[in-house]
């Protein structure tokens, strides 16, 4: 028998569950996100604990931070503005969220998604124009520090027949590391408005 865990507010589009499935986070049309938690570990139920603004617009896209590196949430807006937040206690204040970094491009986000490597957290973001951007988290304890580590083009074969990539959607899953030395990588899927441009998943070798 089905049973309701959450409830949404009116106007979310999207959500993501954190990596232990403790905590939820939720994006909506009016640019608010909203962080669900269990009161009671032993209860399935979920409650709104945080509920505050990170865009003008929609959000389209939440992805959860991995756990090593704090407690954090990547935002994907409407216009493509990638943003990321974080769970703060400073002094005797109160816990909130605040924002790290935010980037903003010619072209939009449209998915992003984390990694841990064995030296680094990775972060890997696909765009509107068919590019693939990887960055590097450069101190683990800041995570508005990000550096450009890779970036090339996905649909280069048929962006050399047809002209310009125009991506409608894209998604991003990383390949688990399963063993000391083994490569990272992750498979992308790109959707164009041009037949010619739409692209199949493919698994992608990083080595980083």
């Amino acid at each position: 028998m089905e049973k309701p865990v959450a409830t949404l507010d009116k106007g979310a589009i999207c959500s993501a569950w954190n990596y232990c499935g403790q905590r939820l986070a939720a994006g909506s049309v009016d640019g608010y996100l909203s962080i669900l938690d269990s009161r009671d570990p032993l209860s399935s139920s979920f409650t709104s604990s945080f509920k505050f603004k990170v865009h003008e617009g929609c959000v389209v896209k939440v992805a959860w931070i991995p756990p090593e590196y704090g407690v954090a949430v990547a935002c994907i807006a409407e216009d493509g503005t990638l943003s990321i937040w974080e769970e703060l206690v400073e002094g005797t204040n109160p816990l909130e969220w605040k924002l790290c970094t935010s980037f903003k491009t010619s072209s939009k986000v449209l998915d992003v998604q984390f990694s841990v490597t064995q030296t680094s957290l990775k972060m890997v973001a696909a765009y509107s124009d068919g590019f693939v951007k990887v960055f590097e988290l450069l101190d683990p304890l800041e995570l508005k520090n990000w550096q450009l580590q890779a970036e090339f083009q996905n649909v280069i074969d048929s962006v050399t027949i047809v002209g310009k990539a125009s991506c409608l959607t894209a998604c991003i899953s990383w390949n688990p590391q399963n063993g000391e030395g083994q490569e990272s990588s992750f498979i992308l899927g790109f959707n164009s408005d041009t037949p010619q441009l739409n692209s199949p998943k493919s698994s992608i070798g990083v080595g980083i």
